[in-house]
């Protein structure tokens, strides 16, 4: 519909379309707000915008909302119940030349379609890759929003970046952050691995992306799940394990789980809960690998990791780490930092609660080793 169809009417602050058959759209919060803020000054700056409905049912409708800046998902119900709007793009040209665009991708292994994020540098390419691993918290209306924020700083240093949504589609959209492992299985790490093999394969059948120059990099249980994507199996004759011997070319793990089992490398708590006191084997990764994590992370410990990064240096393998001092976990932020009680952690000894917020220095630093690591590895640069 032309924008003069979709405008708020004399009031700003209205939240009731003119579209015909449409009624009133509720957005979520202020950040969200903005977002439609923007959408609207767009439009009337490019004087180009176009709403597509693309799907209706009896009680859902889902429109498509375009400018050559922005690109924004809002998913309608009739008796207004639910208002989910999303900054996930269906095709969009932003205005510093990155093109984004929704995408679908299957595990190794399954049928199972996942949707995901796909955004790339202005030009043909072909360009290095990048595949993010969102955290617990997803791809939803509650998500950290750590994927978007790392693919905002890679992109224009000319990466392709893929964000597959693993919990969506299999139950989890509000993410998983506050529910017990063992009720979460479908969506462990060692499970998202297949989905980010299902990525690499994607990113591979693109004619713009070098398919030898792709890496992987995720936050805490992105962390989790790039780790399990970059190990050596012992069995591999899989598919993962088939798929691990031609993977990624390099990996960033961000304040991940290191006490997991890896192959080789194991850990072990005094009991079900709390934190890990005894370690064995050696992680040994396909490719080079980067953990970056926080001193007083009290939900995935620096500890694991350290041992788990010195042990396979010892072997030789490309494994470096870097502790922020002062640090808590999910330091890429600007938010305060908080303790949450209801949060799922087998680290604490109760199996709750754990504490996040930002930390500048570590978050000003993280970014400049994420470039500077995947400039060398993907790109071979000193």
């Amino acid at each position: 519909k032309p924008l003069d169809q979709f405008r708020a009417g004399n009031n700003a602050d209205s939240r009731r379309s003119p579209l015909k058959n449409v009624g009133t759209l509720l957005l979520l919060d202020d950040l969200l707000d903005d977002t439609l803020h923007v959408t609207l000054r767009c439009a009337e700056q490019q004087s180009k915008f176009t709403l597509i409905e693309i799907a209706t049912g009896r009680n859902l409708s889902l429109y498509f909302a375009f400018t050559p800046a922005f690109t924004g998902l809002a998913v309608y119900m009739s008796d207004a119940r639910i208002m989910l709007a999303l900054g996930i793009a269906l095709f969009s040209l932003h205005a510093n030349g990155t093109e984004q665009s929704s995408f679908a991708v299957s595990p190794v292994g399954s049928s199972l379609q996942l949707p995901a994020t796909l955004m790339k540098p202005d030009g043909e390419g072909p360009f290095p890759a990048i595949v993010i691993a969102h955290d617990c918290s997803g791809l939803g209306a509650r998500s950290s929003g750590a994927p978007l924020r790392w693919a905002e700083e890679l992109v224009p240093l000319g990466y392709v970046v893929l964000i597959p949504d693993s919990f969506s589609p299999r139950g989890f959209a509000d993410g998983v952050c506050f529910i017990p492992g063992i009720q979460t299985a479908s969506v462990n790490g060692y499970e998202r691995a297949a989905d980010a093999y299902g990525a690499l394969a994607a990113l591979r059948a693109l004619p713009f992306v070098d398919g030898k120059r792709v890496g992987i990099m995720g936050g805490s249980h992105g962390g989790w799940t790039t780790l399990a994507a970059m190990y050596v199996q012992i069995d591999s004759n899989n598919p993962l394990g088939e798929a691990k011997r031609d993977g990624f070319t390099a990996a960033i793990a961000l304040y991940p789980s290191c006490a997991p089992r890896f192959g080789e490398w194991s850990t072990t708590r005094s009991g079900n809960f709390g934190p890990t006191t005894s370690y064995s084997g050696v992680f040994q990764p396909i490719a080079p690998l980067l953990i970056l994590t926080g001193e007083l992370d009290d939900w995935t410990s620096a500890e694991p990791c350290r041992q788990l990064a010195e042990r396979s240096r010892a072997a030789g393998y490309p494994v470096d780490i870097k502790i922020y001092p002062g640090a808590h976990h999910a330091f890429d932020n600007d938010r305060p930092i908080r303790y949450d009680g209801r949060r799922n952690n087998p680290n604490a000894s109760s199996g709750r609660g754990a504490t996040t917020g930002g930390n500048g220095a570590a978050w000003a630093d993280a970014k400049k080793q994420v470039a500077e690591f995947f400039a060398r590895q993907l790109k071979q640069q000193p």
